[in-house]
């Protein structure tokens, strides 16, 4: 081999070593999001982010704050913020800004180019986020409550109307859940309407799959308000623990379903009742997380998860094959070279680094959207009893969701958000 031939192979096997000391630097999703970086155009589509109204959203410098931090782009962030809000007894800003979200995240808008993206990228990267239903109908709670504990009975009704149009409006996420409609039927007693809330009282007794121990409460409830019996109940609403983070993995089952397993990181507490009250879990929001895409509730999701599968396959094998062919690349350009084996060993260590990453480069190409309102309880406490440690539900939950019991209304109570009873 020539003199000049051989430069030219030790410069470009010099070129190789710099590449791998920088490439294989890189996580893994850098590496991936290389392989489908030729999509990313599709997302550079732009809307002017909404800005929050001007308001007085309340009294406290601690109230004021959500005014400035509040960002209506990062629509996750903003339900975490309304919570908190609510949370720490800014009612102006509940309603400001829990009205704003009910308006602007509840539909569903369809853009071919990002629909499309949304096979080649991991699901809901490009997409913007939509609310479920049990959060549309949280968020009309938690600003009727909010008016309540300002003294605006006739908005808290107002607000308890829409929630009821919330839960059952067939929108793109719809369903009715019992926590909800719980929520209703204490909030109509607590204002001194026993007839609407025996019409929730009912849907709850009749809903199906609906936990046995609310199902009972229900009945139990529906009997006294027949028979005229304690029409107006000194109601206390509480916050117990906080919801479960979500885990997921790859489980062929039943093409139907999907071939996502979706499970809480911690169980939740079982529903429970008593002379005095009723306990209930939000399992049934994660519920609505996990059967995102079952083909019967979201076709469209349903059929792009499906379409993802072979993509995410071949990033995957793109991976392995670039891998391996850095392996065999390197080791023939120091052999041609007639170098030491420094560059073959180099090579072969970094492809078999790059083939090690293929399986998490599947997993990340299919991973599911599974973002959701995150900074809610896991469970809800309903009691007249005077004092949360006489209420035999809240007695005979674990110690850590005891010290997790947040009050968010009642006795003689309109505006004591965030205080804490036990």
């Amino acid at each position: 081999m020539r003199d000049c031939e051989r430069w030219k192979l030790r410069s470009f096997g010099a070129g190789v070593r710099a590449f791998l000391s920088f490439g294989f630097a890189m996580p893994r999703r850098v590496v991936c999001l290389v392989l489908i970086g030729g999509f990313f155009w599709v997302g550079c589509q732009s809307t002017a982010p909404l800005r929050p109204q001007d308001a007085h959203v309340g009294t406290s410098s601690s109230c004021e704050k959500f005014s400035t931090h509040i960002n209506f782009s990062d629509r996750i962030n903003t339900l975490r913020d309304i919570y908190q809000a609510f949370s720490a007894g800014c009612d102006n800003a509940v309603i400001m800004y829990g009205t704003q979200a009910q308006e602007h995240y509840k539909y569903k808008t369809f853009r071919v180019f990002k629909e499309a993206s949304n096979i080649f990228l991991p699901d809901g990267t490009f997409i913007d986020y939509v609310l479920e239903s049990y959060e549309r109908g949280f968020l009309s709670v938690l600003v009727a409550i909010s008016y309540y504990r300002l003294h605006n009975l006739d908005a808290t009704q107002v607000e308890l109307r829409r929630l009821d149009h919330e839960i059952f409006t067939p929108l793109y996420n719809y369903g009715a859940d019992p926590v909800n409609l719980l929520f209703s039927a204490i909030l109509w007693e607590v204002l001194g309407e026993p007839d609407e809330a025996w019409v929730d009282w009912n849907r709850l007794q009749g809903q199906e799959g609906q936990d046995e121990a609310v199902r009972a409460f229900a009945s139990h409830r529906l009997g006294q308000l027949n028979g005229k019996e304690g029409l107006s109940k000194d109601w206390s609403a509480y916050a117990m623990g906080s919801f479960p983070g979500i885990d997921w993995n790859i489980e062929f089952r039943d093409s139907s379903t999907g071939y996502f397993s979706v499970n809480p990181q911690y169980g939740f507490l079982p529903g429970c009742f008593s002379e005095s009250g009723i306990r209930i879990s939000t399992n049934s929001w994660f519920q609505k997380i996990a059967m995102r895409h079952d083909q019967g509730y979201h076709p469209l999701l349903h059929a792009q998860s499906w379409l993802r599968l072979p993509v995410g396959v071949v990033y995957s094998l793109i991976t392995f094959s670039a891998g391996a062919g850095i392996m065999v690349g390197g080791c023939f350009v120091d052999m041609a070279a007639e170098g030491n084996g420094s560059l073959c060993k180099l090579s072969i260590h970094g492809g078999m680094a790059l083939m090690q990453e293929s399986p998490d480069v599947l997993r990340y190409a299919l991973r599911p959207d599974l973002r959701h309102w995150d900074n809610v309880p896991s469970s809800f406490l309903f009691t007249w009893a005077s004092d949360v440690k006489d209420e035999p539900c809240w007695r005979n939950a674990p110690p850590q969701y005891q010290r997790q019991t947040i009050k968010i209304f009642g006795r003689h109570d309109t505006n004591n958000a965030g205080k804490k009873d036990a």
